[in-house]
């Protein structure tokens, strides 16, 4: 017998976690990051000591992406 644990993911989120939650692919996390994005909005570079960097992982904030992604109900061709 196996144990199951129910999490629920923060706000903020890693990209693992992001991907796993709304279904997204890295590649459209990364070039969303670069075309759309905010820093601060969508995401954040973070750092554990205190001072992120361009390269530095990002954490993203899931509920302003599933925003992004609701956004696109009425962009949609055709």
């Amino acid at each position: 017998m196996s144990d199951v644990v129910l999490l629920v993911p923060n706000d903020w989120v890693c990209e693992s976690i992001l991907i796993a939650v709304t279904g997204l692919k890295p590649g459209t996390i990364l070039r969303a990051r670069k075309e759309c994005w905010m820093v601060g909005r969508e995401y954040l570079h973070v750092s554990p000591d205190g001072k992120p960097k361009p390269s530095s992982e990002c954490m993203y904030n899931r509920k302003a992406v599933d925003a992004w992604v609701a956004s696109m109900k009425n962009k949609q061709p055709g």
